[in-house]
């Protein structure tokens, strides 16, 4: 009997002994947004473009200042007019600073230029990798009268992993902007 247990024992043992088992990751949640449904914002400014129903717009502390806000993302997309008044070369500038003001947390920096002569529709895109605070930025113009720029900003610690479906989902709605994008006559 005692041979038995023993046999019994020592077979689970061996039965039992194996990997010691290791701790998984933490799943992280899985984000998808809904296919984006575009319509034209009206206003009173010199422009006009499309925006995402899942974006919503308010006033901004200038006239025709706006805010692209996502709640569902915690964004906002802060867009601002200036009229060019002999100083084309400073809203250029000044864009371009707000830009590589990022470069400390940014890894990388995408620019690209974009033009749509027969709208007369001028500028560039940046895209901004890391841990940077924006992570879309860009300016238009129609470079004699018109100039506009928009800031992307997440209201959360930048974490570019976890905001990445998020900042896909915009970069899309803010590419779909400038194809859209149009001066009024």
């Amino acid at each position: 009997m005692i041979k038995k247990v023993i046999f019994i024992f020592v077979s689970l043992l061996l039965i039992s002994c194996g990997k010691d088992p290791s701790p998984k990751p933490y799943g992280e949640l899985r984000l998808e947004y809904p296919a984006p449904k575009y319509q034209k914002f009206e206003n009173d400014c010199a422009y006009t473009f499309e925006y995402s129903d899942f974006a919503s717009i308010t006033p901004a502390k200038k006239p025709c200042w706006f805010y692209l806000n996502y709640p569902k993302m915690k964004a906002k997309l802060f867009v601002t007019y200036y009229p060019i008044q002999n100083d084309f070369a400073d809203h250029i500038k000044e864009a371009e600073k707000m830009v590589y003001e990022h470069t400390i947390k940014a890894s990388s920096i995408d620019t690209k230029s974009f033009e749509y002569p027969e709208k007369k529709v001028y500028g560039n895109f940046y895209e901004l990798k890391g841990q940077s605070a924006s992570n879309l930025q860009f300016y238009i113009t129609d470079s004699t009268k018109h100039f506009v720029t928009a800031y992307l900003y997440f209201n959360t610690r930048p974490k570019p992993d976890s905001l990445a479906p998020a900042v896909n989902y915009i970069k899309n709605d803010m590419k779909h902007l400038l194809d859209t994008f149009e001066w009024k006559k």
